[in-house]
C-alpha cells in the first residue's frame, strides 16, 4: 500500500508539473514566435513534441493518480463502477456532440490531445471526464454523507451528491472552455460563437447532463456505500480539482483576457468544493444503521445455513 501511495503522489506531482509546463509554453512561448526561432532546430523540435504530447501526458497522469487514489481509498469495485461508466458515457456524449451538435452545440476538436476516436474525439477526453468527475462527485458525496449520517437518507445523499458533483464539474468548464478554445494554440473550437464569452449556453447544459448521467450510474452502484472520508483523506481530490481550475483560470485570464468566467468558477466551483471538504469530519466516522437493518442482521446471524453434503458451495 505504501508503494501505491508513493506512485499516486508521483503521478499527481507529474500532473501538476505538466500543467505548469503547459502554461509556460502556451502563455510565454507560443505567442512569441521569436522565442521559438531562438531555440534552434533541436529546441524547436523538442518544443513541438512537448506541445503535441503535453496535453496527452497531462491528462493520463491525472487519470492515473486519481485511479490509484480511488482504488486505494475506496476499493476496486467503487473505482471501476465509477471509471467505466464515466469513460463510456462521456465518450458517447462527445461522439454524439461532435457529429450532431447535441448536447454541447456545434464544436470540433483540433490537434494536441492525442489520437481521435472515429476521427472526432481525442482518446484522452474520456480520461479527463473520469478523473475530474470522480473528484467532484467524491467531494460532494463526502460532504453530504458527513451531514446525513443515518442510513434512511441513502437516496437523498445520492441525489444531492449527483447534483452537487455535476455543478462542481460544470463550474470548471466556465473557465476551461474560453481557455482551450480561444488561446493562441486552441485545442477545440465552436461552430457558432456563443453568448457566454464565445461558448454557447447549451454547452453547459451538456456538461450538467453528461456529468449527472455517469454520476447517477455511480450512485446506483454506491448507494449502500457511505463515503466516510476525513478532510485529510479528501485533500487529494481537492488538490486535483483546484489545480486543474488554476490551470484553466490562468489560461483564461492571461491568455484570453477574461475575468468573469474565472470568477464564476471560483464562486460556483472552488468555494462549494472547499465548503464540502470542510463539512467532512476530521476523522472517518461510521454511518448510523437503523433498527430495521439491525433486526435483519440479527436474523441472518441466528439462522442456520444448510451445508451441501458434497462439493463446494455455489458462489
Amino acid at each position: 500500500m505504501k508503494q501505491l501511495v508513493k506512485l499516486e503522489r508521483y503521478f499527481l506531482i507529474g500532473h501538476i508539473f505538466a500543467m505548469v509546463f503547459g502554461l509556460a509554453g502556451l502563455l510565454l512561448v507560443v505567442p512569441h514566435p521569436e522565442v521559438i526561432a531562438g531555440l534552434g532546430p533541436i529546441g524547436q523540435k523538442a518544443f513541438g513534441l512537448s506541445m503535441s504530447g503535453g496535453g496527452v501526458i497531462n491528462i493520463l497522469l491525472g487519470a492515473a493518480a486519481v485511479a490509484i487514489y480511488a482504488y486505494r481509498t475506496l476499493g476496486l469495485k467503487p473505482w471501476l463502477t465509477f471509471m467505466i461508466p464515466a469513460m463510456i458515457l462521456s465518450l458517447g456524449s462527445e461522439l454524439l456532440g461532435t457529429s450532431t451538435g447535441f448536447p454541447f452545440g456545434e464544436y470540433g476538436y483540433l490537434s494536441g490531445l492525442g489520437y481521435k476516436v472515429a476521427g472526432l474525439v481525442p482518446f484522452t477526453i474520456p480520461f479527463s471526464w473520469f478523473y475530474m468527475g470522480f473528484v467532484c462527485y467524491l467531494l460532494a458525496r463526502a460532504g453530504i454523507d458527513a451531514s446525513l449520517k443515518t442510513a434512511n437518507g441513502v437516496w437523498l445523499r445520492s441525489i444531492l451528491g449527483v447534483v452537487l458533483g455535476a455543478i462542481l464539474l460544470t463550474s470548471w468548464d466556465f473557465a476551461l472552455d474560453p481557455a482551450m478554445s480561444q488561446t493562441a494554440s486552441p485545442f477545440w473550437h465552436f461552430g457558432d460563437i456563443g453568448s457566454f464569452f464565445g461558448t454557447p449556453y447549451r454547452n453547459f447544459a451538456g456538461w450538467l447532463a453528461t456529468g449527472g448521467l455517469f454520476m447517477t450510474v455511480a450512485a446506483l452502484f454506491w448507494k449502500k456505500t457511505p463515503i466516510n472520508l476525513s478532510r485529510q483523506q479528501l485533500g487529494f481530490p481537492l488538490i486535483v480539482y483546484i489545480s486543474n481550475i488554476a490551470f484553466s483560470a490562468f489560461m483564461t485570464v492571461f491568455g484570453v483576457g477574461l475575468w468573469i468566467p474565472v470568477i464564476l468558477t471560483l464562486v460556483f466551483g472552488v468555494l462549494p468544493a472547499v465548503i464540502l471538504w470542510w463539512m467532512a469530519s476530521s476523522a472517518p466516522t461510521p454511518i448510523t444503521v437503523d433498527s430495521t437493518e439491525n433486526t435483519e442482521l440479527a436474523q441472518l446471524q441466528t439462522n442456520k445455513v444448510p451445508v451441501a453434503p458434497v462439493g463446494a458451495l455455489p458462489k
